[in-house]
């Protein structure tokens, strides 16, 4: 084999290698922020934490929408005040108010980012497709707590507050052919 053949062979595997990584990448990242906290990303819990604490922590909801879609969402409630590692049940308001069903995906953080490897979410509207019909109002819960962890952090143990953010898009809604582009802006509501 020459050397322009080993060359050419080299930046072919080269090019197969970057190809698969920029597959790889997004899976990678998201690995790594659900481990991590990274950005706000927030914890998938099991079960409720077995340790509360004696000290509170705010917990404020926020909602938002990408352009263009339809529905109206909001918290219902838009602060609590909780033991650290106490359960949390809020609620989240949706309504469509089109002549069509649409459906939407939350996407959603926590803020400051420090606190996103410590708030667990048990349960949550945003691990699933939300479909709402022409007309329909309905209440989305969430049930959450924030680990007593948070304490043993050095970044994170002088954090008071912790901003819940969820944004919806819109998708495709089961069964329907048309593709939709994801809006990359936020509208606040």
């Amino acid at each position: 084999m020459t050397s322009k053949h080993r060359t050419v062979l080299n930046l072919l595997m080269l090019v197969c290698a970057m190809l698969a990584l920029s597959f790889a990448s997004v899976p990678l990242y998201d690995w790594f922020c659900r481990v991590t906290g990274y950005g706000g990303t927030t914890q998938a819990a099991y079960a409720e934490s077995d340790v509360v604490l004696d000290q509170v922590i705010k917990v404020r909801f926020d909602g938002s929408l990408t352009d263009g879609m339809q529905w109206d969402f909001k918290p219902v409630v838009r602060t609590m005040v909780l033991k650290i590692g106490e359960t949390g049940l809020a609620f989240y308001e949706a309504h469509n108010p089109t002549s069509r069903p649409i459906a939407g995906t939350a996407n959603f953080n926590v803020f400051p980012f420090a606190a996103g490897s410590y708030f667990s979410k048990i349960d949550c509207f945003c691990f699933e497709l939300q479909v709402l019909q022409p007309g329909e109002t309905v209440q989305m819960p969430v049930t959450f707590f924030v680990d007593p962890e948070i304490r043993e952090d050095a970044e994170a143990r002088s954090i008071k507050a912790i901003t819940l953010s969820y944004t919806f898009y819109e998708t495709n809604v089961p069964g329907e052919q048309a593709s939709l582009s994801r809006p990359e802006t936020n509208r606040r509501r």
